[in-house]
């Protein structure tokens, strides 16, 4: 597959999304850091990742370049400040792809 073609496809993946499909794919992506597994198994929007899932600052900037990767989106700094909690992650999720949708 060829880089237009997979990017194609990346839009696509993307574009027809629901929010547990988001939510799933961010919970996998923060499994890797998370250092208390119950509430993990227990997330919801409201879940923090420090106060809650017990990630430092430096694995949230891993989880933003990992989701960046994944979402094939870009996170600024005012987004990233504002990404403390899983609902906040998919609001911003959500507002990157539905901008990426309208370039």
């Amino acid at each position: 597959m060829d880089s237009a073609t997979s990017t194609h496809a990346s839009f696509l993946k993307n574009i027809t999304m629901d929010k547990p499909e988001l939510t799933s794919r961010l919970k996998a992506i923060i499994t890797t850091y998370a250092q208390e597994t119950d509430a993990l198994a227990h997330l919801t929007e409201e879940t923090d990742f420090i106060k809650d899932l017990k990630i430092n600052s430096a694995n949230l900037v891993d989880i933003v370049l990992d989701v960046e990767e994944e979402f094939g989106i870009e996170i600024d700094n005012d987004s990233m400040s504002r990404m403390l909690t899983v609902g906040a992650a998919i609001e911003i999720i959500e507002a990157k792809l539905a901008a990426n949708d309208r370039e």
